[in-house]
């Protein structure tokens, strides 16, 4: 049933919106006790997508980079942007949930050297792209001699997710294409950039070429505000829901638009009805363009 409402989601929006994105867990991460509820693998669902709907561009959102040995996670991505003509966005971050890194048999360090490691796979992956041969003898990853033909051409933007201010957002200064960071509310986005801004300047990097995303995880839209209130007391995803009108749901995005946000990540929370998804394109871009 699931396969039936994602395909049929996907039908009707598929000339509405730029892209789809998939994220890298392998139990639902929300309901982590519920963990006999079926969760689909992020990169052979978006191969197996991306085949059947060609006119989206697909992304991870985002990668762990603990979960794939770099060098193939470069090879996986080269391969989906070889494949799908261009249409894959490469997202990669450091991982986070515990009991799933466990529960799979991954060790699972300190922040600081998985945020280290995010930044060795990111190396290896930018350099596996784009140099005939690499040779990488990292602190935590090593690759001797590894090629990756064929190159991916063009590149998939680097989005780097996180917002750990002393670390991460270091890497996405020194790395990343694009940025981004889920939920949580507009004072805190508006920090994230300051801090941001700050790192681009410490390492040399024009803070205005790194794409500036954000993920709306909860929007509850309908044409009544009491009837967006209802679908959002009935769902699961409460980290800052958006909740109102096609008019309010645009006026609190555009909040984003204000500090910077070029790109949004957006759930509907009726899902597997598509009244919310339509809606949003058909009510709500118009109001942010």
């Amino acid at each position: 049933a699931f396969a039936q409402q994602v395909r049929a989601t996907l039908a009707r929006v598929q000339d509405k919106y730029d892209s789809v994105w998939v994220d890298d867990h392998f139990v639902p991460w929300a309901a982590w006790q519920s963990n006999d509820t079926p969760y689909v693998e992020c990169m052979t669902t978006i191969a197996m997508l991306a085949g059947e709907f060609p006119r989206l561009r697909f992304g991870s959102s985002v990668l762990c980079q603990s979960y794939r040995n770099p060098a193939l996670t470069a090879k996986m991505a080269a391969n989906l942007q070889w494949w799908t003509g261009g249409r894959f966005i490469f997202g990669i971050g450091a991982g986070w949930l515990e009991e799933e890194y466990r529960a799979y048999g991954y060790e699972f360090p300190r922040p600081a050297v998985r945020i280290a490691q995010l930044e060795e796979s990111v190396e290896i992956v930018r350099r596996l792209w784009t140099e005939p041969k690499v040779t990488y003898n990292g602190k935590h990853y090593q690759v001797q001699d590894a090629y990756c033909e064929p190159k991916p051409d063009p590149q998939p933007p680097i989005l780097i997710g996180g917002g750990g201010e002393q670390l991460t957002l270091r890497v996405v200064a020194k790395h990343a294409d694009w940025w981004n960071i889920p939920g949580g509310n507009l004072a805190n986005y508006a920090h994230k950039l300051d801090v941001l801004k700050g790192h681009c300047e410490a390492v040399g990097r024009d803070y205005d070429t790194i794409l500036k995303t954000w993920a709306a995880e909860s929007i509850a839209l309908a044409s009544t505000e009491a009837e967006a209130r209802r679908i959002s007391a009935a769902s699961p995803f409460q980290n800052g829901p958006i909740v109102g009108t096609p008019e309010q749901v645009a006026d609190a995005l555009r909040q984003y638009v204000d500090v910077g946000v070029r790109y949004f990540f957006v759930r509907l929370v009726d899902f597997p009805h598509t009244e919310g998804i339509e809606q949003f394109a058909e009510e709500v871009m118009p109001l942010l363009n």
